[in-house]
């Protein structure tokens, strides 16, 4: 048995397909997490929501930024924007049940038996690992709960930009939702930016990666998000979002038995 983590899908259905082939991904005694943006830029997010849900729990997924993006347009609160690629989605007999199932799904996962944590873009400075399951726990709460359409509204913005522990519910929920799955870089009191997704050395001078400011303990922290960054292991960290939609690679990496990660070359060509 395996367990095997995988970045950023966005709706490369034939590249996971292709990276399951080659990790000889057997259902029946492997599972499978998956760090977050299975949809949208890539041609079939409808077949990656199907693929993953028909899974159960054989799969473990955290949402990223373009998930949740995703189910704000179904809330009817954001709009799409240009480069989406939601129409088969939006347009599916089973949108309902798809939708009731994405939301249910966890900003942050913590496996205490193998002390790894998987989450999409990055957890933020001043927290303790215990914060982390807390605060995301309220955000999945929320979107879980049978007023999801309405919360969304008050999920989106890029304030408050720094932690406080006297913000309000909604001010909270908020900062979770950017720090867990947007951010990338913080300045020097802990802000998040949002300008800048270069990998490091491209950033102002006044900016650091958000894993030089955590400190979570001895966990071993896996996330995607930052496509720029690319494959890469610190002691702590890994970083496996490889840009599968933008043309490169789509990466599996063993976390339980840790092990040497697998990529699979993008398959599909990415919809203009």
């Amino acid at each position: 048995m395996t367990t095997w983590a995988i970045g950023d899908i966005q709706g490369c259905a034939r590249s996971f397909d292709a990276l399951l082939e080659a990790i000889a991904f057997d259902p029946s005694v492997d599972r499978l997490w998956l760090a977050g943006d299975l949809v949208n830029r890539g041609p079939d997010s409808l077949g990656v929501l199907r693929r993953v849900m028909a899974l159960g729990d054989r799969a473990t997924v955290v949402l990223g930024n373009h998930d949740l993006h995703l189910l704000a347009i179904v809330a009817g609160v954001r709009p799409p924007w240009e480069g989406d690629t939601f129409e088969e989605v939006l347009a599916a007999p089973d949108l309902d049940p798809l939708v009731d199932w994405l939301r249910r799904q966890p900003l942050l996962h913590y496996d205490a038996a193998i002390g790894t944590v998987m989450v999409h873009a990055g957890l933020p400075p001043g927290w303790s690992l215990a914060e982390c399951v807390e605060r995301a726990g309220e955000v999945t709460e929320t979107l879980a709960g049978a007023g999801w359409r309405d919360a969304l509204q008050a999920l989106y913005g890029n304030e408050p930009s720094v932690w406080s522990s006297g913000l309000k519910p909604a001010d909270r929920r908020r900062y979770t939702i950017n720090a867990l799955t947007r951010m990338r870089y913080l300045d020097a009191a802990g802000r998040l930016d949002f300008q800048h997704n270069g990998p490091p050395g491209t950033q102002p001078r006044e900016l650091r990666p958000w894993y030089e400011m955590c400190d979570v303990g001895n966990a071993h922290v896996v996330f995607g998000h930052w496509a720029s960054l690319g494959l890469v292991r610190m002691p702590r960290f890994t970083c496996i979002d490889t840009g599968c939609v933008w043309g490169r690679s789509l990466t599996a990496l063993p976390v339980d038995p840790l092990g040497e990660p697998v990529a699979v070359g993008h398959v599909e060509k990415r919809l203009p």
